[in-house]
C-alpha cells in the first residue's frame, strides 16, 4: 500500500516528505531547492545527470537544485524513503552561519552517497520537522546536517553554465511567460537559432525539452500558490493547466501527491 506525508515552514524554504511507493513513477522533473534524501528500506531507481543510479537502504540521495531526475521502485516490494527540500538561499545562509563568512551554493557531484552519518542527520532531521520538535531544535538540526552534507559530500563548487546565448534567450523567455503558448517557431525566434539547435542545446543543458521546462515552472508556480492556501481550480487557470484534472495529473506524477495533500500540508 502507498502513502506519503509532507510538511513544509511556514515561511521557510523548507519541507520534508516520507513515503513508500510500489507503483508510482516520477516523472522527468527537477526542484529549486536542494533535495536530500535517506532511503529507509528497498531500493529506489532513478536517472540524474544522464546515468542511472540506485538508492538502497542507509544511502543518502542529493539532488542540486534544478537537476533534472525521475524515480521507481526497483522492485515489487516498492521503497520507503525520506526526503527534505531546502531553499538555497536557506543553505547558504547555514553556511555563513558555520563559516562566519559568505558563503556561495555548494555542488553535489553524486547524487547518491554512502555515508551512514549523513543518513543519521538527516533521519533526525527529517523526524524532527514532521514530529513538531521545536523551532531552536529544528534549527540545530538544520545547521548540523547542511554542515554534514556540505563537509562529507559537495565538491565546494558550483557549477559553471554550459548554456549558449540562445539557450538562455529561451529561458528567459519561459520563465518570464510561463503561462503562454509558446510555439516552437516563436521561442527558436527569441533565442535567435534554429528549432532543433534550441531543443538540443535545451535538453544538453537543462536536461529536458523546452516543453518539459515549461510545464516544471508552472507547477512550481503552482505549488507557491497552493502553499499560500488558493483553490486548485484557480491555481491550475492561473498557472496554464487546461483544467483542475490536468494540473492533478502532473502534480502527482512530477511530486507523488496531489496538489490537495500538498495544500493540506502540516505547517506546525
Amino acid at each position: 500500500m502507498e502513502w506519503s506525508r509532507y510538511w513544509r515552514s511556514p515561511d521557510r524554504p523548507l519541507e520534508a516528505m516520507h513515503a513508500h511507493f510500489e507503483r508510482h513513477v516520477y516523472h522527468r522533473h527537477s526542484h529549486e531547492t536542494y533535495s536530500f534524501g535517506v532511503t529507509e528500506d528497498g531500493y529506489q531507481a532513478f536517472r540524474c545527470r544522464g546515468d542511472a543510479h540506485t538508492s538502497a537502504a542507509g544511502m543518502v540521495i542529493a539532488f542540486n537544485p534544478d537537476d533534472p531526475h525521475d524515480g521507481h521502485a526497483a522492485d515489487e516490494l516498492g521503497f520507503t524513503y525520506r526526503i527534505v527540500h531546502i531553499g538555497p538561499e536557506l543553505v547558504s545562509g547555514v553556511l555563513a552561519d558555520i563559516t562566519d563568512r559568505p558563503a556561495g551554493p555548494p555542488l553535489f557531484g553524486s547524487p547518491v552517497v554512502a555515508d551512514p552519518v549523513l543518513a543519521r542527520n538527516l533521519r533526525g532531521l527529517h523526524a524532527a520537522l514532521l514530529g513538531g520538535a521545536s523551532a531552536l531544535r529544528r534549527d540545530e538540526l538544520l545547521t548540523a546536517t547542511v554542515g554534514a552534507m556540505v563537509a562529507r559530500a559537495a565538491t565546494r563548487r558550483v557549477r559553471a553554465s554550459s548554456a549558449t546565448g540562445a539557450v538562455e534567450r529561451a529561458r528567459r523567455r519561459l520563465e518570464e511567460s510561463y503561462t503562454d503558448d509558446v510555439g516552437a517557431d516563436e521561442l527558436a525566434e527569441a533565442a535567435g537559432c534554429s528549432r532543433f539547435a534550441l531543443y538540443r542545446g535545451f535538453r544538453r543543458v537543462y536536461g529536458m525539452a523546452p516543453s518539459d521546462y515549461q510545464r516544471q515552472l508552472r507547477l512550481r508556480a503552482a505549488r507557491r500558490l497552493l502553499a499560500r492556501g488558493d483553490a486548485i481550480g484557480e491555481v491550475a487557470a492561473m498557472t496554464g493547466f487546461a483544467d483542475q484534472s490536468h494540473l492533478t495529473r502532473w502534480f502527482v506524477r512530477c511530486y507523488g501527491m496531489t496538489p490537495g495533500g500538498f495544500r493540506g500540508a502540516r505547517t506546525d
